[in-house]
């Protein structure tokens, strides 16, 4: 294989990478309704309306479902996707963080995960990981893992349901002491990172809220900005595990965002979710 055959492979890899949360995200929202189904057709209707070309979708589909994110399914002879049953839950759990944005308060106190994993079960390590991850945990030091004690009951439904149990222990408490808890966040969290994050969203789409509210988009109009926004902003309550307001900087940006969202979701989804059921049903 020549250097430029792989750089193309790279390039079209790259772009597949940024259309699959596109489609994950249509899944989540238009699939559910429909009993977690969607045609081929109808991904590849959503998606043109996003400017993704049919043959960049459906490579993109062909990935996700190798990676077991979607299954194929034909239903009264037409072919489709399903979300698979992992996806199912995750996508349940999503929901809550991404829809509610719980806010710790300092009287909630801390969930600590210790765990440690064999080497030769290292892919169990990187599961674990990944879910402390989904879940906000921040890093305390080499296997120690930490999060606000709302998450607490959280954490262990979503170990329970990967049977990862026996690899982690689970404690909660307050900080007794030592040295200063605001600079001790800052330390298991990279606040300068998702600074970066809430800010480029409230740069992205807080002139599209004053638009919006000055004359309310027509469906296809609201289709194309509500799903790229819940696209950006729901790996967002991932990162940010909802930390209390009085441990974090001044003006967090979190809560503009937050807001931000609040507001374009109650404007657009309807109008949304009306242009995706017409491309849906085959009336567009």
């Amino acid at each position: 294989m020549t250097a430029q055959t792989t750089s193309a492979s790279t390039a079209a890899g790259e772009r597949e990478s940024r259309h699959a949360p596109l489609i994950l995200t249509l899944f989540g929202l238009y699939a559910r309704d429909e009993h977690n189904w969607l045609s081929v057709a109808s991904v590849i209707g959503l998606m043109a309306d996003l400017g993704v070309e049919s043959k960049a979708v459906r490579s993109s589909i062909s990935r996700m479902k190798r990676r077991e994110v979607l299954r194929g399914e034909r239903r009264a002879g037409v072919a489709g996707y399903a979300l698979a049953d992992t996806t199912l839950q995750t996508l349940a759990e999503g929901d809550v963080r991404i829809f509610q944005r719980a806010r710790a308060s300092r009287e909630d106190g801390w969930v600590v995960a210790v765990f440690s994993v064999p080497e030769s079960e290292r892919e169990k390590r990187h599961e674990l990981r990944t879910v402390l991850t989904r879940l906000g945990f921040g890093t305390a030091a080499s296997g120690v893992w930490i999060a606000p004690g709302n998450l607490a009951a959280e954490t262990r439904r979503s170990l329970e349901r990967r049977a990862l149990t026996e690899y982690v222990d689970l404690f909660t408490g307050d900080h007794f002491a030592f040295g200063d808890l605001r600079e001790k966040v800052r330390a298991w969290w990279d606040l300068d990172e998702l600074t970066e994050l809430y800010a480029d969203f409230l740069h992205r789409f807080g002139p599209v809220l004053d638009e919006a509210e000055g004359r309310r988009p027509r469906p296809l109009d609201a289709f194309r900005i509500y799903v790229p926004m819940l696209t950006q902003w729901r790996r967002l309550p991932y990162r940010d595990p909802g930390l209390p307001l009085e441990l974090l900087p001044k003006d967090w940006k979190g809560e503009a965002a937050g807001e931000l969202f609040e507001r374009l979701d109650t404007l657009l989804s309807p109008a949304a979710a009306a242009h995706a059921a017409d491309v849906v049903g085959g009336r567009h």
